[in-house]
């Protein structure tokens, strides 16, 4: 890893079992090394599979993950990438339906939501297009989580990670 070296977290919610060794070899190709994921029933979506990796790589490493495993029909993921000293963390989401969300993530994983985007979202409720309220829910990525988190419990005898609260 470079001075730019990051970790984060692929989960994916769900991929049924033909697409399973898929996704292996395309987070194996993108991190360069073999990717072997313990892949548990979801018990959301009968006959499909979900899992979680921790990996570390380059920063960047999450959007090349995220773009490798983009478009597959009936895969559900998240992918998380921690700041660097000289670069903002990132959250991709990806649902069939919705297709990817993307965000910046600040140092403590807050959403960071760029000047230019929430003035766009101002001008497009304002002439009334939409509701400020509805374009803030899509830039906080709200869709992509009401659809996602029927997903992100675990199944019986799963592991659950507790992530920290920030205040």
């Amino acid at each position: 890893m470079t001075r730019n070296a990051t970790r984060g977290v692929l989960y994916i919610h769900s991929a049924p079992s033909a697409l399973c060794p898929h996704v292996e070899w395309a987070v194996g190709g993108v991190l360069g090394v073999a990717v072997n994921l313990e892949w548990t029933p979801q018990a959301a979506q009968a006959g499909t599979y979900r899992a979680e990796y921790s990996w570390a790589g380059d920063s960047g490493t999450a959007a090349a993950v995220a773009s490798a495993l983009r478009g597959w029909n009936q895969l559900r993921f998240e992918i998380t990438e921690e700041a660097t000293p000289s670069t903002e963390g990132a959250r991709y989401s990806y649902t069939p339906d919705l297709g990817v969300f993307h965000a910046v993530t600040g140092l403590h994983g807050d959403l960071m939501i760029p000047e230019d985007r929430l003035k766009a979202a101002v001008i497009k409720a304002a002439l009334g297009d939409t509701t400020l309220e509805l374009e803030i829910d899509k830039l906080l990525g709200k869709p992509w989580d009401d659809e996602l988190e029927t997903f992100r419990y675990a199944g019986d005898g799963a592991p659950v990670r507790w992530l920290h609260q920030v205040v």
